[in-house]
């Protein structure tokens, strides 16, 4: 469809606020639901099933980046692939760089988005994690069209105002000042929540010290601290249960890197598990001795790509500290 001029769009044979603002709520809705069964990471398969509005089926989520239902008039979602073509950054002013269509900027994807920022009209964004993975975040409004960049400016809002009911700035504050602040903080969520999908299926969803492989109880732990400038890349990761993520993070027990190569046709370093001394030598009850001091002298479990083992460098600072803290208790 032919998006037609924005500047003429609202008044345009053809778009019906009314439908639009009803299917823009329902599709926030449904996801909302679909996040309080699932989680706030939802599969694809699932995206693609969509929803009803009336009778007629609405997909959030298309095989481009921008992507309108057959049912509306323009755009309801973007999305950034997880191995897409195109690299979708957040910019120094926390505002996501979401780039044009390539076939140039009278596509009508393109078209479509500035009709969709002349009317204010809230978006879903949809990132992907990990493929088969996406992280929805709305509403999102398009801010910003430069076209010497060939990229739209994207702020993430609040909830409250999706501008779909009564004013869109019914309290007295900087519209950009809060957009700006929602923005940091969904980057960040977005930042660990692929932290954590990425290194769990590197890990193939296991605990890499004693093999749990419930998800709801698994966490992607960093080498390097998060707070300390830690990289939130598979390297700087184990997949760690909720138990001995704890004790790793308060150096009830270590990781020490070797070098050494197990025999066989896959052969991998052995990283050492080490309990603290005090720990070791305590006497408690069962969770105690089978779920920490056991570990002792245990190698860790390594994922199958080599390309995502452990950063060396990061697992002997983090061995490190840990012999700093066996010291001092």
């Amino acid at each position: 469809m032919n998006y037609g001029d924005p500047s003429t769009l609202a008044g345009a044979a053809g778009f019906d606020r009314e439908f639009d603002r009803r299917v823009r709520t329902a599709a926030f809705d449904w996801l909302a639901s679909q996040c309080s069964i699932h989680g706030e990471v939802l599969p694809l398969a699932l995206l693609r099933e969509g929803f009803t509005v009336g009778g007629r089926q609405v997909h959030v989520i298309g095989p481009k980046g921008i992507f309108k239902p057959a049912v509306m008039d323009v755009p309801l979602s973007i999305t950034t692939a997880p191995k897409g073509p195109y690299h979708d950054v957040f910019g120094s002013d926390n505002l996501l760089r979401y780039q044009y269509r390539r076939d140039g900027p009278e596509h009508p994807d393109n078209v479509g988005l500035r009709s969709v920022m002349s009317h204010r009209l809230p978006l879903v964004y949809f990132h992907g994690l990990i493929p088969g993975k996406y992280m929805p975040v709305w509403p999102v409004f398009v801010v910003h069209d430069e076209r010497e960049s060939s990229t739209f400016s994207v702020a993430v809002d609040d909830v409250v105002h999706t501008n779909l009911v009564g004013s869109p700035e019914r309290v007295r504050e900087d519209p950009a000042l809060r957009r700006e602040y929602v923005t940091v903080l969904t980057r960040r969520r977005l930042h660990q929540r692929a932290f954590r999908e990425r290194v769990l299926a590197a890990y193939r969803h296991q605990c890499a010290l004693c093999r749990l492989r419930r998800d709801e109880l698994l966490d992607a732990a960093h080498i390097d601290p998060d707070a300390e400038g830690g990289e939130p890349t598979v390297n700087n990761g184990l997949a760690l249960c909720r138990l001995h993520h704890a004790a790793f993070d308060r150096f009830f027990l270590g990781v020490r890197p070797d070098t050494r190569q197990q025999s066989g046709v896959r052969a991998q370093p052995l990283h050492i598990i080490e309990v603290r001394p005090d720990v070791l030598d305590e006497r408690d009850g069962p969770t105690l001795r089978y779920a920490i001091q056991e570990l002792h002298g245990r190698p860790i479990i390594l994922p199958p790509k080599s390309s995502d083992y452990p950063d060396l460098s990061s697992l002997a600072k983090r061995y490190d500290r840990f012999l700093e803290k066996a010291v001092a208790s």
